[in-house]
């Protein structure tokens, strides 16, 4: 996700949580899966990213690069090659005329989050008053990593570029901005209160997430978010499954054009309900690709 707050939108990575492993739920661990069979003339790849994480930790594969290049187009959640991208982010950012930040907190843990914002992170809240709590709670998130995070979708994209693949998305930036806009703009703000009383379990728990994901173990990972302090599960429908289900006729219609690489958060490829799961039931063969 591109710059402040789609790129760095940690949200994305440890609120989800996991479903009942079946028979169509992956069970091996690896990131990188290979879609064939249904007519498809040519195979296509499915990979799974984390969105945020330290260069020390970050690796794209010679296995993965050679199926980036077996393929002729890039699909990533939202097209970040769009060169109207940062306008529609722009203008997804606001709540509605008369919803202020202040108004969804009480007064006390509105001096709080001010005071902490002008101490700790050397930002003024106010601009951002009528900014949808997630847009602060993404700046709040560069307190969890001592890095400059790397972004596997903007490495992968670069190569797409070299190769002359064609980048396109899942959803547009409304579409992906509707899904968080879907839970209450209270929620969104407590949400923010207790990132900032939690930093440190922040930093613990991602720091967790960040070795599972290094070691690709899909089913490992949806128990560790499950295991969170950050009680999300009630908004695990409209984040990832909601989303999983939309996603596979775009992907379908995809890879039947062309061969395609799909990266797309890790989350999004486990469970019953997951990516890798659903394309089974339509049909499609999708095997671990295993090697470095």
């Amino acid at each position: 996700m591109p710059n402040l707050h789609l790129k760095h939108l940690f949200i994305l990575v440890i609120i989800l949580t996991s479903g009942t492993s079946h028979a169509q739920s992956p069970k091996e661990a690896s990131l990188l899966w290979k879609i064939e069979g249904k007519a498809l003339s040519e195979p296509s790849y499915l990979y799974g990213t984390i969105h945020l994480i330290c260069p020390s930790d970050f690796t794209l594969s010679d296995t993965l690069k050679g199926c980036l290049q077996q393929t002729e187009q890039l699909t990533l959640e939202i097209d970040m090659d769009d060169p109207g991208l940062m306008m529609a982010m722009a203008k997804s950012m606001g709540m509605p005329e008369g919803e202020e930040l202040k108004q969804l907190l009480d007064s006390t843990d509105y001096v709080r989050l001010n005071r902490y914002f002008k101490d700790s992170v050397g930002l003024n809240i106010a601009p951002f008053e009528r900014a949808k709590p997630f847009m602060l709670m993404s700046i709040l998130l560069n307190r969890v990593l001592a890095c400059q995070p790397q972004s596997y979708e903007l490495s992968l994209m670069s190569l797409a570029k070299k190769q002359n693949s064609e980048v396109v998305g899942l959803e547009t930036v409304e579409e992906q901005m509707a899904v968080f806009d879907s839970i209450p703009y209270a929620d969104q703000a407590r949400m923010l209160i207790t990132l900032m009383d939690s930093l440190p379990q922040a930093r613990r728990e991602f720091g967790k997430m960040v070795e599972v994901y290094k070691t690709q173990d899909i089913e490992g990972l949806y128990d560790l978010t499950l295991a969170s302090e950050f009680d999300m599960e009630k908004h695990q429908e409209v984040l990832l499954t909601d989303r999983n289900k939309r996603w596979i006729p775009i992907i379908e219609k995809q890879v039947a054009q062309k061969p395609t690489f799909i990266a797309v958060g890790a989350a999004h490829l486990g469970g019953e309900e997951g990516v890798i799961a659903l394309l089974r039931k339509e049909g499609y063969r999708v095997s671990p690709v295993f090697g470095r």
